[in-house]
């Protein structure tokens, strides 16, 4: 990809993937996510074995119903959250969770969309462009009626990751740079190339894969830095810290104002000192919020028990436990709440 292409240039390319990805859900537009690694995988017991959709009505009372909840990239955070997710439904509720590794954000709001998931993990900036019809091409104008509102659960951190020998410490350096954005059509693509026109790089060449692979991209000197988004630690960084000295460049100072500044979704979040092998001092940057979402058609009964199992028993989840709790799960709610979760957060 040209480093000289304008945003708004590649985010007509990631529309144009996003609208293909949802050819057959009547025009609703969406790809991508916030850093998938491959195609999807699915995990869990599958309920009877079959690969249909889950079933959406009713109450598992003959044995248990098969819900499709679609996550995000090994990876990242939404795959190992959302297994934890099925294991506490299954083990307070008759419904079975069919999890699948996606390529997140904007590709589940396209399975949302269609019907093909009941609940996914996206990313709260993602869900009001998707609703509103508005933010990225992929959904200007094409607005994503059904899209629901469960739950909200932690900060989506943004990581912008290289390695020592690199010589960057700052933003300023990934000029004519070549940089990772996240899978094409992704929520790290949107996040990154929104950060990067705020702080005024437009210099750089593009690489789009996800996490893992922009891992192993920077093992390899095939790229200069990545941008990764999803709740600190992320496995990828993880792994990769553990072969090879990174550096984490911060997002601090006017260059975190003048991305709040440009997009209002972002908060100021820090990534603790220790969270990576060798980072030992805290790092400064921004996030989103990471949510969970559903749509229309899943009965109002479904999500209250589904809604309840989780946040019931949050003492059973070992990851995000600081942030995922009954009391914090609407702030940054960005789009309409679907009645079942309604119905047990004012309960």
């Amino acid at each position: 990809m040209s480093p000289n292409r304008t945003r708004r240039e590649v985010l007509a390319l990631t529309g144009a993937a996003g609208i293909a990805a949802l050819a057959g859900c009547g025009g609703d537009g969406g790809d991508g996510g916030d850093g998938g690694d491959t195609p999807a995988e699915t995990e869990g017991d599958g309920g009877d074995g079959g690969d249909t959709p889950a079933e959406t009505e009713g109450d598992g009372g003959d044995g248990g119903t098969q819900l499709s909840w679609h996550a995000g990239g090994t990876g990242g955070t939404y795959f190992p959250l959302s297994n934890e997710f099925k294991t506490v439904v299954e083990d307070n509720t008759d419904y079975s969770l069919n999890v699948q590794s996606t390529g997140a954000s904007v590709e589940n709001v396209g399975s949302l969309a269609s019907g093909d998931a009941d609940f996914a993990l996206i990313q709260n900036d993602i869900a009001y462009f998707a609703k509103n019809g508005t933010g990225i091409d992929t959904f200007q104008d094409n607005a994503i009626d059904n899209l629901m509102g469960v739950a909200t659960l932690y900060p989506e951190t943004i990581t912008v990751v290289t390695l020592a020998d690199t010589d960057i410490t700052e933003l300023s350096d990934l000029s004519g740079a070549t940089i990772n954005t996240g899978d094409l059509g992704s929520g790290t693509q949107v996040n990154a190339l929104q950060i990067l026109e705020a702080v005024g790089i437009s210099d750089f060449e593009e690489q789009n894969t996800g996490f893992s692979q922009a891992a192993d991209q920077l093992r390899n000197g095939d790229i200069d830095a990545a941008f990764v988004v999803g709740g600190w630690p992320v496995g990828a960084i993880e792994d990769l810290a553990s072969t090879n000295d990174v550096e984490i460049v911060p997002i601090e100072g006017d260059n975190r104002e003048a991305v709040k500044d440009a997009a209002s979704w972002f908060a100021n979040d820090t990534i603790p000192g220790g969270t990576y092998s060798g980072v030992d001092s805290d790092v400064e940057t921004v996030a989103v919020q990471a949510m969970i979402a559903t749509h229309s058609g899943v009965s109002e009964d479904v999500v209250e028990t589904v809604t309840s199992a989780i946040f019931d028993n949050t003492d059973d989840l070992t990851i995000k436990t600081d942030f995922i709790t009954a009391d914090s799960a609407q702030d940054g709610m960005s789009i309409e709440l679907h009645p079942g979760a309604a119905a047990y957060f004012d309960a």
